[in-house]
């Protein structure tokens, strides 16, 4: 046997927090009135990548994502630089996949040319609509024909690997409305297609409408209908569901979101920004101002550390794996728990057993099982 170290696959993360105007249900974090201190930031991003004291070489850099707020209005010298201080620092010239998310109307060709020139070679668009008055209430920028230009943008220079990001379950949404939105996607032929339910995340904008009795969400009777029709009319135009709110054709699953799921490192740059070597998970201030001050003088922007024992990660093995098609490996539980787990699951099996699947090396959730992923994963939990 070779005594040369087995690496681990990990990924890179990259967080740019400026929006041209913050979307009322999104609680990433993000501003909308600071483009005046991009120069500023990108230099800050830098010396954090720089001064990175986390050793990688015996991790496999396969993927990295730059995400945000909108990644796409920084010009591309900035990502350019970016790119390059990654390099200095990481290993990734085997990276398979380089996401960089944008906006519709908000890249233009020759920007998109220019990502595709330093390596970028995975485009995720954040569409949400195609509905003009949907665009409105989601207080998105763009119109739909701005959707359809990026796009083709896309293509014609040369990008392979395509992501729509689409929310549903929308007030006044009607599901005509959304399966129409759905069919001119697919029409489209993207590579991918990440389809998730509108949620009303605290601190959002959203929240405080419905808090304060100006909107009101869809019933939840409404959100599960959706959610399933969604999955069918996705995987019968050959759009494979491998998580919860994310289809991909075959051999086009976003690896940067996998290795989230599977519990492996990743390690973030940016306000915000979380990371996790497989034994500690930290984060970033979320602000952008003390993140480039604390930066220029060569402090940590470090905001919280801790320590993940493995009864937590025991715990995030399963409430992760649930979400995805694969399930949960049984021999990802460690022994110590093993016993406890298998009790847990004896109790999940019955009070669940129209919804869950189990075989000798693992157990997951048929398509209707994934509207109570949460609940099963808590029931199954150490």
């Amino acid at each position: 046997m070779s005594n040369e170290r087995i690496k681990k696959v990990a990924g890179l993360y990259i967080h740019i927090p400026f929006c041209r105007f913050k979307c009322m249900y999104c609680d990433f974090y993000s501003s909308s009135d600071k483009e005046t201190l991009i120069p500023e930031f990108v230099k800050a991003l830098i010396i954090e990548i720089e001064q990175c004291q986390v050793e990688t070489k015996d991790l496999e850099i396969e993927t990295i994502f730059i995400g945000g707020g909108t990644p796409s209005l920084l010009k591309s010298k900035y990502i350019h630089s970016i790119v390059n201080a990654l390099h200095k620092k990481h290993k990734i010239d085997n990276v398979k996949e380089f996401t960089i998310e944008a906006n519709p109307g908000e890249a233009s060709k020759e920007r998109l040319k220019n990502f595709l020139k330093l390596g970028i070679n995975r485009l995720s668009i954040g569409v949400q609509s195609l509905n003009p008055n949907i665009l409105r209430f989601l207080t998105r920028t763009h119109s739909p024909s701005e959707v359809f230009e990026t796009f083709q943008n896309a293509r014609d220079i040369g990008f392979k690997n395509i992501n729509c990001d689409l929310l549903y379950s929308i007030p006044n949404q009607s599901w005509n409305r959304w399966s129409k939105d759905l069919k001119e996607i697919i029409k489209l032929k993207p590579d991918h297609i990440s389809a998730y339910a509108l949620t009303s995340e605290k601190g959002t904008q959203l929240f405080r409408l419905i808090k304060e009795k100006k909107i009101t969400m869809p019933l939840d009777e409404q959100k599960s209908k959706w959610f399933l029709d969604t999955h069918n009319m996705l995987k019968n135009n050959f759009y494979m569901p491998y998580e919860i709110s994310s289809f991909s054709k075959r051999g086009y699953e976003c690896q940067h979101n996998l290795n989230y799921w599977k519990i492996l490192p990743y390690f973030g740059y940016g306000p915000s920004a979380y990371s996790y070597d497989g034994t500690k998970r930290w984060q970033n201030i979320n602000s952008i101002d003390s993140y480039i001050k604390k930066l220029k003088s060569h402090k940590s922007p470090l905001h919280f550390s801790e320590t993940i024992n493995k009864k937590n990660k025991t715990n995030e093995i399963i409430g992760f794996g649930l979400r995805t098609k694969s399930g949960i490996f049984f021999d990802r539980i460690p022994k110590v728990y093993s016993r406890k787990f298998k009790k847990n699951l004896k109790s999940v099996m019955k009070k669940w057993e129209r919804v869950i699947i189990v075989d000798k090396n693992f157990i997951k959730l048929n398509q209707s099982g994934f509207l109570f992923a949460d609940a099963i994963a808590i029931d199954l939990m150490i």
